[in-house]
């Protein structure tokens, strides 16, 4: 079960949070129920609600959970009650409908709708209000509020909704590609019925929705604009040229990436004055099959010649499964470019999920692709996006740069984001002008977490290094070359003539450290890392464990420089031909091998795996370009152990405790065992006295008696003698 506590609720008075459905606690709260800052929890009072939990100002009691107003309305409770807080698994939602006053009701269009609730927490039942969160991407909450206030007015900041559909059902989040529906009352699917332009076919689809960048503010997509722009004036602007060369003057594009790198923004910066009409998958994509059709026609009849369809996340206009009326659309849609009078343009974060029809030759014949943002091309936009920003001395944007693999646009500007509530209440607390630091971006970093890792579990990072990992210098070095070498050097590797390592094992005893000295490796190279422990990938049906992996490596090519840890890896690739008939580990093995050396190259993707049976492990993939290159992690000697005594004991404020002559006294302690120890002796001290300020030597004494040392002499044994046959068959 969850970790559950009660705690005592508090009226919220801060204005940056009322109404938005944030809820904050003790960091020691968060730390004791294993919460990060902006994930999820579920609240129990007279109801059960969910919402989304921060961090409590300083000087906050421990015992007390800060809500809005309207979160105690969905709890059911008043000030001072007793509010239940536990983790909560959140799933995007695929659809959530809403009930508000006839106004907002017949004003406000889906669209708006859904960036006004973008990242909200919200259950059947609760109230919200259409105030937009401020972690949502920039623009986004920008564009929401400029058209909440057109079309409701002024009172739009005092508008309720309630919620009154989800699905999937539960605690969801409201994303990107949601749909958010107005419930018109009945449990059927929302036809297209009402004055909201999402829900019925729009009048005058020629005006775009949102206002164009300027090209010239475009960071690192040249190329990108420079095809679109060629394509574009070539086909609507020149199709004679085209005809006099046998070639039909017809345009279908379809722009792929990832989620938030700034597909559409790209296409509308391009089009620039062209007529632009814009259909939105994912709303359209919820109505039903004629109101879809319809839809999409009507936008198609309002463009004139030379105009441009656009159409935003069109796998959910037209998904893999295609239901009859998709082939209704695909006709109309390879009607209406035929001519060349019109262009088609469609965006797509997962080509995967999209019907295969519309990237047939008489429909989105060219593809665009739009990747992850490098190093220098994240400085840049960080640059333009804190161009009008008050800063307190020079930002240093390459190092907070460098540290953000995997960021796209969307994730950069949240982090600004939340690095200006940061410098916002620096300056509220010392009465001091508002100017944003280099420290808050640092700050922030612990907080954001980029799109192209939001469905991979991260390895808690904190800020532990190489350095840090204990007495482990032969370990160390050889993840250094093996690891940071190839993403740090590349081309000394090109200069030398070789290619760099492409995977790494990493077998001991458990609790030696292995993990750690990957915490350690992302952290110093800066990686987007992707973590997932062998059995997670297994499935029983056939086809889903192999997809998995491709899922995994492609996630990781996308946010490369990546690392791609595979922890009990044994589980996940087993000698193959065993006494099982599923034939699952087989094919998974098939994949990872396909992954690792197969047509397509792992540039700037390093594989790390960890276990403590190497012996188990199907031996092709410990060949040369696979997993190459074996270090074992031998458990820790007495010099290894007071110098991880010494890591773990950093905080921790002793008193009269020799740790050189502890760890003498520690033999069969694995790292964990010594880092155990140390929190057993804080605990015991805080049982002799709660107040107590030092941890001494009889509280340590005290500790040994319950942290037992874990390894297995055997088993070391075996592990050693496993890493001297390797020795040998290699000299």
């Amino acid at each position: 079960m969850s970790a559950t506590l009660t705690l005592t609720a508090r009226l919220n008075t801060a204005a940056s949070d009322s109404r938005r459905g944030i809820v904050r606690v003790h960091p020691e709260v968060l730390a004791a129920l294993s919460l990060r800052e902006w994930d999820a929890v579920s609240l129990t009072g007279a109801r059960v609600t969910s919402a989304v939990v921060a961090a409590a100002p300083p000087g906050s009691p421990t015992g007390l959970i800060l809500l809005d107003d309207l979160t105690f309305t969905n709890l059911g409770v008043r000030e001072d009650a007793a509010v239940a807080v536990a983790p909560v698994v959140v799933h995007g939602a695929a659809r959530v409908r809403v009930r508000g006053s006839r106004l907002t009701n017949g004003s406000v269009s889906e669209t708006t709708l859904r960036r006004a609730l973008l990242g909200k927490v919200v259950t059947i039942g609760d109230t919200v209000s259409l105030l937009p969160r401020d972690l949502g991407p920039e623009l986004t909450a920008a564009h929401a509020t400029a058209s909440l206030a057109r079309s409701v007015g002024i009172t739009w900041t005092n508008e309720l909704l309630t919620v009154t559909g989800t699905a999937p059902d539960g605690p969801v989040s409201v994303q990107t590609n949601t749909a958010v529906l107005w419930d018109d009352g009945s449990d059927a699917p929302i036809a297209a019925t009402g004055p909201d332009a999402s829900r019925t076919p729009p009048q005058s689809p020629a005006a775009a929705p949102t206002t164009a960048r300027p090209v010239s503010e475009l960071v690192g997509v040249d190329a990108q604009v420079a095809r679109l722009t060629e394509w574009l004036t070539v086909t609507l602007d020149n199709p004679d040229v085209l005809r006099a060369l046998g070639a039909q003057p017809r345009l279908g594009v379809l722009v792929s990436g990832p989620t938030g790198v700034g597909k559409a923004t790209v296409v509308r910066s391009v089009c620039g004055e062209r007529p632009l009409a814009e259909v939105d998958g994912p709303s359209t994509g919820a109505l039903v099959a004629e109101a879809r059709r319809a839809a999409v026609r009507s936008a198609l009849d309002g463009l004139s010649k030379g105009g441009v369809l656009l159409i935003t996340d069109v796998d959910k206009l037209l998904p893999a499964e295609a239901d009859p009326v998709s082939a209704l659309i695909l006709h109309d849609l390879r009607e209406a470019i035929a001519d060349g009078a019109v262009a088609l343009i469609a965006t797509t974060s997962d080509a995967s999920g999209l019907d295969p029809r519309v990237r047939e030759p008489d429909l989105c014949d060219r593809e665009l692709t739009i990747g992850l943002p490098d190093a220098g091309q994240r400085a840049r936009l960080l640059g333009a996006i804190l161009s009008e920003v008050p800063t307190d001395g020079r930002l240093d944007l390459d190092t907070v740069a460098a540290r953000t693999p995997g960021f796209v646009a969307a994730d950069l500007a949240a982090l600004t984001r939340d690095a200006a509530l940061r410098a916002a209440a620096r300056a509220t607390r010392d009465d001091a002008p508002a100017a944003l630091r280099t420290a808050d971006l640092e700050e922030a970093l612990g907080v954001i977490r980029p799109a192209s890792r939001l469905e991979s579990p991260d390895v808690a990072l904190g800020s532990i290094t190489l350095d840090d990992v204990g007495d482990m210098v032969e370990t160390r070095q050889a993840l250094t070359e093996a690891v940071l070498w190839p993403l740090q050097h590349p081309d000394t590797f090109t200069r030398l003539g070789v290619e760099p390592p492409r995977g790494v094992l990493l077998y001991g005893p458990p609790g030696c450290g292995k993990t750690f000295v990957v915490r350690a490796l992302a952290a110093s190279g800066r990686l987007s890392v992707h973590s997932v422990k062998g059995a997670e990938l297994l499935d029983k049906w056939v086809g889903s464990s192999e997809r998995a992996v491709r899922d995994l490596f492609a996630r990781a090519r996308e946010s490369a420089p990546s690392l791609v840890f595979l922890d009990e890896v044994d589980a996940l690739a087993p000698r193959r031909g065993g006494a099982t008939d599923s034939g699952v580990a087989d094919r998974v093995v098939a994949a990872l091998l396909t992954e690792l050396d197969g047509a397509e190259p792992l540039t700037d993707v390093v594989v790390l795996g960890a276990t403590n049976r190497p012996d188990l492990i199907d031996p092709a993939l410990l060949r040369p370009g696979r997993l190459e290159r074996l270090v074992f992690v031998p458990p820790p000697d007495a010099d290894a152990r007071a110098e991880i005594l010494r890591a773990a004991g950093r905080d921790v404020p002793l008193s009269g405790v020799d740790l050189t002559a502890l760890a003498a006294e520690l033999d069969g302690y694995s790292a964990a065992d010594c880092s155990a120890l140390l929190r057993e002796a804080a605990l015991a001290a805080m049982r002799r006295d709660i107040d107590a300020a030092t941890v001494t030597a009889d509280d340590v004494a005290t500790a040994r008696a319950s942290v037992r040392p874990s390894l297995d002499p055997a088993q070391v044994a075996e592990l050693a003698a496993y890493a001297d046959r390797r020795s040998s068959v290699a000299e």
